[in-house]
């Protein structure tokens, strides 16, 4: 059943059960967002960056954990919304390694975009940069992380669940030093990637990489 919902002024309709995300997307209206997958049934909202105001609601929220309802009225572009989402970004960069000329994603890069949508610099002052020790982890046979370049998003780990049954990559530690993991696995003959890559092809920033010369 379809829903006609209010945003920004503009009647728009979606499928019942769909998220304001995927409604505005679907619909040409764009939603800064970094984390979402729509075969995600319960997407993580870590990045912060698809809030919207919806009427009735307390506050910005973010528009992939909530469905779309007949007559919902929202607004994804009030003083709040941009606020808080230029603050994420900035916090996303503070822990980010700018240097766009050598990496593979220039260009078709989703903090670029952001950046520009949004109106704030690559390298935002005000801001300490704080890098992790290790550039590059090329313990993995095919792949190569880059944990400077990581927004630790989530959707490597979950096109890989997705596309394997199980995860081949993980999540490891807490807080500021969490990473992309892949188990420390070193055989080549127990993982999928090599006929695979899905993890290099959804990274929105080049975090992966295919290792140039393969273990």
């Amino acid at each position: 059943m379809m829903v006609k919902i209010i945003v920004d002024n503009q009647e728009i309709e979606a499928e019942e059960g769909t998220t304001v995300l995927k409604a505005c997307l679907d619909n040409g209206i764009y939603v800064p967002n970094l984390c979402f997958l729509e075969s995600m049934t319960n997407p993580p909202a870590s990045c912060r960056m698809c809030l919207v105001e919806i009427e009735g609601e307390k506050g910005p929220i973010p528009s992939c954990t909530i469905e779309v309802r007949e007559g919902m009225v929202i607004r994804t572009e009030t003083a709040p919304v941009r606020r808080l989402q230029r603050s994420a970004l900035r916090l996303l960069l503070s822990v980010h390694e700018v240097d766009c000329a050598a990496c593979p994603a220039n260009k078709k890069c989703e903090l670029q975009r952001l950046s520009k949508f949004l109106k704030v610099g690559l390298k935002p002052k005000g801001f300490e940069l704080l890098l992790k020790e290790a550039k590059r982890d090329d313990e993995h046979p095919f792949l190569d992380y880059h944990p400077n370049r990581c927004i630790v998003c989530g959707k490597c780990v979950h096109v890989c669940q997705t596309t394997h049954g199980r995860p081949f990559l993980t999540f490891a530690k807490r807080g500021f030093n969490t990473t992309i993991s892949t188990f420390g696995e070193k055989d080549a003959t127990k993982i999928p990637c090599p006929t695979c890559m899905a993890c290099v092809e959804i990274c929105p920033v080049a975090a992966l990489t295919v290792k140039t010369d393969p273990q």
